[in-house]
């Protein structure tokens, strides 16, 4: 088990949330394929109307989100969970090509297989733009500090 994702399913409150926070955390650093190492060979995807499955297709797909989605700063939270299963929900904030601002929010439902990888993750989002005086996600690149607001706090 040298590629397992610890903690392992059936979750528990702790070990639900202990799981959301490594994924936000992984998705902060932008690092594509450490973060495909998290799903499993053929993880299938639905990220908005994108539909595609395995690592070398979550890899493209993150070097071009991140490419286009510039200064990225994500939060998520957990929503629900059962067994080998977890709902977060989250929000994210960048700016295009052209310095217009954007929050993003979604849903996302994952599932796990006994390693601890995420073999299924589908995820619905939506785009509101904002002015950069509206900006509510402010740390340096990289993992959110514990210090932080999370979602309920910034009341997102």
């Amino acid at each position: 088990m040298s590629d397992a994702r610890p903690p392992f399913p059936p979750f528990t409150a702790e070990t639900a949330a202990e799981k959301v926070r490594k994924a936000e955390d992984a998705w902060n650093r932008q690092d594509p394929v450490a973060v495909s190492l998290a799903y499993t060979e053929d993880s299938r995807w639905r990220n908005r109307s994108e539909f595609f499955s395995g690592r070398p297709a979550i890899v493209d797909f993150l070097e071009r989100k991140w490419e286009k989605e510039r200064e990225y700063r994500l939060i998520k939270t957990l929503w629900a969970f059962h067994d080998d299963r977890i709902a977060v929900r989250f929000a994210y904030e960048f700016h295009d090509a052209s310095g217009q601002w954007f929050r993003a929010y979604g849903n996302e439902n994952w599932a796990f297989d006994e390693r601890g990888l995420m073999r299924r993750r589908e995820a619905s989002i939506n785009d509101l733009a904002i002015a950069e005086s509206e900006r509510l996600f402010h740390w340096e690149p990289g993992v959110r500090p514990a210090d932080h607001p999370g979602l309920p706090e910034l009341d997102l």
